[in-house]
């Protein structure tokens, strides 16, 4: 009787041990007594890969409530020059860690496969944890090793930090009583280093749409309607500081569906930011200006009765952006006008804010509310059915509301450890 206890002992004990890869070639053996005593951690992450992150990160615990947690690991991501996006990682201690704070900062090139990406940004969660669990009975389990033949290595960029992307999407259905053709094509161009930001983005959008009536028959008849839009972006920055920056935009391009045989503009822009760019991932208040001319070559006759004219312009932008571990809020307030006539113009307000109000209850709001008086381009005649339904025309309207809200309430255990991706309905799920 005392074996067959015993047995059954060593039979659970064995289903309790969970297997990982730890830091570099790290080899751990983490049990639930063990796990107890590992790091708390509430991770706040946009687009991770949890169950990743679960299995190779298995000493810690992952808890739901940031207030449960003893490491706040906050993850930002902005676009860097190469074409990738830089992930900036601010660790956070709370209760006995307060005051161990860390940032660490990870750049992925746009060559990287997403398994690539995502294997380098969980390595950074696990660089950042190891101070913490260090002071833990975890430190134990883990051992440290590195690759025996790494070299250090000069880096030569032949291309001077410039980069080129070139994307072609063509898109085709057909169905007995329709066919739809759509094509994108984009270039972008780009070289970023701190001193000075340069963009140029051209794009081309193609639809033709036809839709054939009476279809398989004597008097089978068809119509098609075809849009089509080519612009050209360019962006020129100069760092003034920690503070100011300058340059220009500059757009120019042709819209059938705005009524834009050509259209181009040049303004010149100042910009300031109230909190130093250094901490763009957490926090900024930007605020810029840009005044300059606008040139339109209209394809029909405008409700204005122009066919061209020349325009001089201002913009102001206020962009309010906040990262914390309540929450963030991203706010942005855009207006302009023609000095021509000051009614012309044009206010708007896109907002996204997420707050955590309390122990398993969020609230996110997204919205954008826009004052439009400022449609120059208007094409002149009545608008038929099709113009309306497809889109082909741009409508006359003085206000645009748009916006969203979400609540979520979570209760129940506050650990989420375990993975099981049975029956999942992505292989992706994030």
């Amino acid at each position: 009787m005392k074996r067959r206890i015993l047995l059954l002992r060593t039979f659970f004990l064995l289903l309790n041990i969970i297997p990982a890869s730890g830091f570099g070639q790290t080899k751990i053996i983490v049990t639930d007594t063990v796990r107890r005593g590992a790091v708390k951690i509430f991770l706040d992450c946009h687009e991770c890969d949890m169950n990743y992150i679960r299995q190779e990160i298995p000493y810690i615990n992952y808890v739901r409530d940031v207030r449960e947690a003893q490491v706040y690991i906050l993850e930002t991501k902005q676009d860097a020059g190469s074409g990738g996006d830089q992930f900036t990682f601010t660790f956070q201690g709370q209760g006995a860690f307060t005051g161990m704070i860390d940032t660490l900062v990870f750049t992925s090139s746009p060559d990287q496969t997403s398994t690539i990406i995502r294997e380098k940004r969980t390595k950074m969660i696990k660089m950042g944890l190891m101070r913490y669990v260090a002071k833990t009975p975890l430190i134990d389990e883990i051992e440290i090793n590195h690759n025996a033949e790494l070299e250090q290595e000069e880096v030569v960029d032949k291309w001077n930090n410039w980069v080129f992307e070139l994307s072609t999407e063509p898109q085709y259905r057909s169905e007995e009583t329709n066919k739809r053709l759509e094509w994108r094509n984009s270039i972008n161009v780009s070289k970023v280093t701190p001193d000075i930001k340069l963009e140029v983005e051209m794009d081309q959008f193609y639809n033709r749409e036809k839709f054939i009536e009476n279809a398989n028959t004597d008097s089978a008849s068809s119509n098609t309607y075809v849009t089509n839009e080519r612009f050209m972006n360019m962006l020129f920055v100069k760092s003034l500081g920690d503070h100011w920056s300058a340059g220009f935009k500059s757009d120019l391009g042709s819209s059938t569906v705005e009524n834009y045989s050509f259209r181009t503009n040049f303004l010149p822009s100042v910009e300031y930011d109230i909190f130093p760019y250094s901490e763009s991932t957490h926090r900024q208040l930007r605020i810029m200006y840009s005044a300059g001319y606008q040139y339109n070559k209209y394809i029909d006759s405008t409700i204005y009765n122009k066919v061209n004219e020349g325009l001089y312009l201002q913009m102001l932008n206020i962009a309010f952006q906040v990262q914390k571990k309540w929450g963030s809020i991203n706010l942005a307030l855009v207006g302009s006008n023609y000095f021509h006539d000051f009614s012309k113009n044009r206010i708007e307000l896109i907002s996204s804010i997420k707050i955590r109000i309390f122990k398993g209850l969020s609230l996110q709001i997204d919205g954008g509310v826009a004052h439009l008086n400022d449609q120059l381009n208007l094409k002149r005649g009545s608008i038929s059915e099709a113009e309306r339904l497809l889109q082909l025309r741009e409508l006359a309207t003085k206000y645009r509301i748009e916006g969203g809200i979400e609540i979520t309430y979570t209760f129940g255990s506050i650990y989420n450890n375990v993975v099981n991706p049975r029956f999942s309905s992505s292989d992706f799920d994030y």
